[in-house]
């Protein structure tokens, strides 16, 4: 049996590799090929090229990659053309991997989408191309399955992968207990993995915390960086502060965990701060006029996955968009702002409740407790890798080869 991947970005490589060591596992002869990322060549993957290497959010940067990006294209064609591929797996970045599929659907090869493009969010007259160019949604989100299948695709929810990582992550303990041993409630900031998302979130967060810290003695903060890279460029954001503030570098497992409450850039990241029970404020702030067109295109009532999971209704019921008020905030998990605006005196005022209100505290720390006891199963991966197996293997010819 052999399976094509198109992997890439960072996260869909640890994914991919987790999915073929769970492949492998359960079907020794299986042969996985394509693009993906160093993590899932580690696993066995034969890596036909780095596709991670490309990941890119700017558009600026998609052109500058154009002529890579289109010879990748053909050059799966020719191996679809060449070899007998049994399935197509495509994780995330679906800017190529909809050119993938549509050479898979040449050649008459099944397409299974691990981990399903957000079009739910902003794009759902997409649905017709992901009808046309994928077999299997299998979606890291209850509520992404229902939205698919009430649109004509067939999808499944299998569970976030995060929290297969999450269940094996190894925390630092002798670092956690340095952190401890100031008795001082800690504040965990989060800017985001992103270079873009430390320059435009980081100071919105640090404007709310200084004011955190004018209304609550000794309390203390720390910014959890995705690397020493991230770590420079926000000493550079945080300058001459005057915070009682800390910068580490890959620690961020290890800050929420300890954390008393976190402020926090939107992202996945929620995951983690649903998963360590820890209560978070939201921030994304954006320009005027991308938050204009965001607000009319959005098809979502919030922008944080897990106050779309929590809530009965993360759907909007028209096209155009609810008003501000229309969201109730004391409802949410985490309170969010996706903003074009200083929204710091409303971060600070959630972070400082928290921390002078121990019944607050408690009572969001039990939201997220039985949230995480709702949603936050390991397994995610192996459930993938069960239902692509099941597939491929009633196909008769894979019946007699097993």
């Amino acid at each position: 049996m052999r399976i094509f991947f198109s992997v890439g970005e960072p996260s869909g490589d640890l994914h991919g590799a987790n999915l073929i060591r769970a492949l492998q596992e359960k079907y020794p002869d299986v042969q996985c090929v394509g693009y993906g990322g160093p993590r899932m060549a580690e696993a066995g993957f034969d890596l036909q090229f780095d596709l991670t290497r490309l990941a890119v959010m700017l558009l600026a940067r998609v052109i500058w990659n154009i002529r890579t990006f289109f010879s990748l294209i053909r050059r799966a064609n020719r191996y679809f053309a060449q070899h007998s591929v049994d399935a197509v797996v495509l994780i995330d970045y679906p800017g190529m991997n909809w050119w993938i599929a549509r050479q898979a659907r040449k050649h008459n090869i099944p397409v299974f989408y691990y981990g399903v493009p957000q079009i739910w969010a902003w794009a759902g007259w997409r649905i017709h191309k992901m009808r046309r160019l994928i077999d299997y949604a299998l979606c890291k989100l209850p509520f992404e399955a229902d939205w698919y299948q009430q649109r004509g695709c067939p999808a499944t929810y299998v569970g976030h992968p995060y929290f297969d990582q999450l269940a094996e992550q190894s925390l630092d303990g002798d670092f956690m207990e340095q952190v401890a041993s100031d008795s001082r409630r800690l504040v965990t900031i989060l800017p985001g993995s992103r270079r873009q998302e430390v320059t435009g979130q980081l100071p919105g967060l640090l404007k709310a915390a200084e004011l955190v810290a004018q209304q609550v003695p000794g309390v203390r903060f720390a910014i959890a960086s995705l690397n020493e890279q991230q770590a420079e460029l926000a000493r550079q954001v945080v300058g001459d502060s005057g915070l009682d503030l800390e910068i580490y570098a890959g620690r961020t497992q290890e800050l929420i965990q300890q954390a008393y409450c976190c402020l926090a850039c939107s992202g996945s990241v929620s995951l983690e701060l649903m998963y360590y029970e820890t209560p978070s404020a939201i921030l994304y702030r954006v320009g005027r006029v991308t938050y204009v067109v965001g607000r009319w295109l959005a098809n979502v009532n919030y922008i944080t996955l897990v106050n779309l999971m929590a809530v009965e209704r993360p759907f909007q019921d028209s096209p155009a968009p609810q008003p501000a008020s229309a969201v109730a905030e004391e409802v949410l998990p985490f309170p969010e702002y996706l903003t074009c605006q200083d929204r710091s005196q409303q971060l600070a005022q959630h972070v400082v409740g928290w921390l002078t209100d121990e019944q607050s505290h408690q009572s969001s720390v039990s939201r997220l407790r039985e949230l995480s006891e709702q949603f936050a199963h390991a397994g995610a991966t192996r459930r993938a890798a069960d239902f692509i197996l099941e597939k491929l293997l009633d196909q008769p010819g894979q019946q007699q080869a097993a």
